[in-house]
């Protein structure tokens, strides 16, 4: 018989942790990074890119030293050289300077910033007040939450009958 060469077989780690999130071991980098909150389908790819990191391959099976430079690039992109556009807080409001902001900071900064458009009334606030679409949408069929269902045209009691009598 033939001999056959031993298949290596790379030991997959199920759960990797980058930035308080954990990401599952079976996907590749660029669609693992995506379920980090702040991170989306640019933003990864240019992660990889900066770190010379093949996206394709599978998070599970990257090294330690990876895993962490993989860390460092999502916590702090502009550190890495990755363009200021990309940033999702680009001119800050308290500091003025440009931040990506991800998971937990993200969501509560975005709390913070309708807290504010509400206190100072202005028209996207007033909207969130209300209740109402905020981007300019229509409302006659759309967001009926707070008017109720459809109605429909009502017909007379006499047109049900079958005409005038």
């Amino acid at each position: 018989m033939a001999e056959t060469t031993p298949i290596e077989v790379k030991e997959i780690k199920h759960f990797v942790r980058i930035a308080n999130t954990d990401l599952t071991g079976k996907k590749a980098v660029l669609y693992a990074l995506q379920g980090i909150k702040g991170i989306g389908v640019g933003l990864a790819s240019a992660i990889c890119k900066v770190t010379k990191i093949n996206p394709n391959t599978k998070i599970g099976e990257l090294p330690e030293a990876q895993v962490a430079l993989l860390d460092k690039a999502v916590k702090s992109p502009g550190g890495h050289n990755i363009p200021p556009w990309m940033l999702n807080r680009q001119h800050d409001y308290e500091t003025g300077t440009n931040k990506h902001l991800i998971t937990s900071d993200l969501s509560f900064q975005i709390d913070n910033d309708i807290k504010l458009m509400k206190k100072i009334k202005c028209y996207k606030g007033i909207r969130h007040i209300l209740g109402q679409p905020v981007r300019g949408q229509r409302t006659r069929s759309n967001f009926r939450k707070n008017k109720g269902k459809v109605m429909g045209v009502k017909s007379s009691a006499g047109a049900k009958k079958g005409g005038k009598t």
